[in-house]
């Protein structure tokens, strides 16, 4: 193997495909990440044996070639270089890497023994611009279960329906669900429950991408669906994920079809009350009450601890329906109002045992449950 690229191509691409690779005492090779030169072009690769991530770079191949190194080390030396061209050569099964004044040699293994990254076809696919997808992950991944004894709640439910892509997660005591618009080449539907830590490195990857540099073809995410994996495909980066098998949960059962109350309240006021009331909550219950006046259109959110004191913050609100009042666990409350990016917020409650609604008030297809505290 022998080829040649620049030192921001070469740290760029090490950064993205690095992360996973770690202290792996069971199979050492793991740490390690493969260089690949074939007639596809340059590949950085990298896996966990859950994940596996591809980078293509540019560069010059002057003979085709693999080799693994550790992933820490030529990280790192890389990153020392100046920005100019990077020479790499296999030499008795050692990497020679030059630039400029700098010549080093890295000790690696032959890439006989490193994990395939399993191939999926790509005549299937489904795709959707970058920013809608990275919003639409920041608002609902929050809420996935950190249990593993129900490992389908460890994951995120992907549904590709036609024009829509339904991206839900919840831990039994919250849902999100937001849906975003995409583009296929297929009308089937699909589900498939994708684990929270591949999106948590899709979204590490989607925030070292320049969108702003790609042009409108470039600046999209596309899908492509196994049996039993996920390709998410973001310009030169590839990320291969297994899904996790199971059947997720019927949640649209959950999603309270009507209200008897409905509040319209400031959501920057809100999160101030939220916090405040949270101070005095019950340690380990971390509960607030809400109670809605409608003659008054005030909203109350107060809490009290034996051993903190108490709180009440009254806020102005818009309530239509009847009185009514609920009590919720205020770090679930919290980070539902914060995904929503609203002046205001949409509050629907049925009564003290049912869950309750958030919603933006423009309408955005974005929801978040919550169950009630029952006293």
């Amino acid at each position: 193997m022998k080829i040649s690229t620049l030192q921001e191509n070469l740290k760029n691409g090490l950064s993205l495909v690095s992360h996973i690779a770690g202290k792996n005492v069971n199979l050492p090779i793991l740490n390690n990440i493969l260089i690949n030169a074939d007639s596809e072009g340059i590949k950085l690769i990298s896996t966990n044996l859950e994940i596996g991530i591809t980078c293509f770079i540019r560069g010059k191949i002057e003979k085709e070639g693999n080799f693994t190194v550790n992933s820490k080390i030529i990280s790192d030396y890389i990153s020392l270089l100046a920005n100019k061209k990077v020479n790499i050569e296999l030499k008795k099964e050692e990497l020679v890497v030059e630039s400029d004044n700098y010549k080093t040699v890295i000790k690696g293994e032959k890439a006989d023994d490193f994990p395939l990254i399993p191939q999926i076809n790509k005549e299937t696919y489904f795709k959707t611009k970058i920013n809608d997808f990275k919003k639409a992950l920041s608002k609902t991944i929050f809420a996935v279960s950190n249990s593993e004894t129900r490992m389908e709640l460890s994951g995120v439910l992907f549904v590709f329906d036609k024009d829509n892509l339904t991206i839900a997660a919840t831990d039994s005591y919250r849902l999100a669900e937001k849906q975003i618009k995409i583009e296929s080449n297929t009308k089937m539907e699909s589900k498939v429950i994708i684990p929270v830590k591949t999106l948590q490195e899709v979204l590490r990857v989607l925030s070292n991408v320049k969108i702003e540099e790609l042009d409108e073809r470039e600046s999209e995410i596309e899908f492509y669906l196994s049996d039993n994996q996920i390709m998410f495909s973001i310009d030169k980066i590839e990320v291969v994920s297994r899904v996790i098998e199971g059947q997720y949960p019927d949640y649209k059962q959950i999603i309270p079809k009507d209200s008897k109350t409905e509040i319209m309240i400031n959501r920057n006021e809100f999160i101030r009350a939220i916090k405040a009331a949270s101070i005095f909550s019950k340690t380990g219950v971390n509960d607030i009450n809400l109670d809605f006046t409608i003659d008054k259109n005030i909203t109350l959110i107060s809490s009290s601890s034996g051993i903190t004191g108490e709180n009440k913050t009254e806020i102005e609100s818009k309530i239509t329906g009847s009185d009514n009042g609920i009590v919720l666990n205020y770090i679930y409350l919290l980070e539902g109002v914060n995904s929503i990016n609203t002046e205001n917020i949409i509050l629907k409650i049925i009564d003290l045992n049912t869950p309750c609604v958030l919603k933006a008030d423009n309408g955005d297809d974005y929801i978040y449950i919550i169950m009630p505290i029952k006293q």
